[in-house]
């Protein structure tokens, strides 16, 4: 596939909401609830998720890297929206949920949709964590920590280059 064609199809991939993609989505049921959809699996090939990020997103998405604390651009933002994977466009966390953990990183006590990230072992620099990557490329956020505030107890720590911001339309 030449990349013209593949930017393209990333464009109007993107360009439907995510949440016409995204599990939860799905048509109304008799009862009125979503019904549950799968989440449709972004991939590329290295070279072409280069293309498509910033180096920096780049770095942190598919390299497993972490940004500074106090760096990134959402570790200190207070408006209302939704935080969405940088890479693929699905919402992963609302601001209603986003805390100040004093760590430096955007901190959320849940995600969006549990569906929407996956948790995985991170045994890397001789300890072991809990690692969040998005459900749908499956691109490197961050980590979940078991120190966060109620309802939850949990602490999503996750880099700002891994995010995208919509804010909510201020009526």
């Amino acid at each position: 596939m030449n990349d013209r064609i593949l930017v393209t199809a990333l464009v109007l991939a993107l360009s439907v909401p995510a949440s016409a993609l995204a599990a939860g989505a799905g048509p109304a049921t008799p009862s009125g609830a979503r019904a549950k959809e799968a989440i449709v699996k972004v991939t590329h090939s290295e070279k072409e998720w280069q293309k498509l990020l910033t180096s920096e997103q780049f770095r942190v998405l598919r390299q497993h890297g972490t940004e500074v604390a106090f760096t990134g651009k959402y570790w200190n933002n207070h408006a209302e929206g939704t935080y969405l994977c940088a890479a693929c466009g699905l919402e992963l966390f609302s601001s209603a949920t986003k805390f100040d953990s004093g760590t430096g990183w955007p901190s959320f006590w849940q995600p969006f949709e549990k569906s929407h990230v996956i948790v995985n072992t991170d045994a890397s620099y001789g300890m072991s964590r809990d690692e969040v990557t998005c459900a749908r490329c499956g691109g490197h956020l961050g980590h979940v920590f078991d120190d966060g505030p109620k309802p939850t107890g949990l602490r999503y720590c996750i880099n700002s280059a891994a995010l995208k911001f919509a804010e909510k339309d201020k009526k």
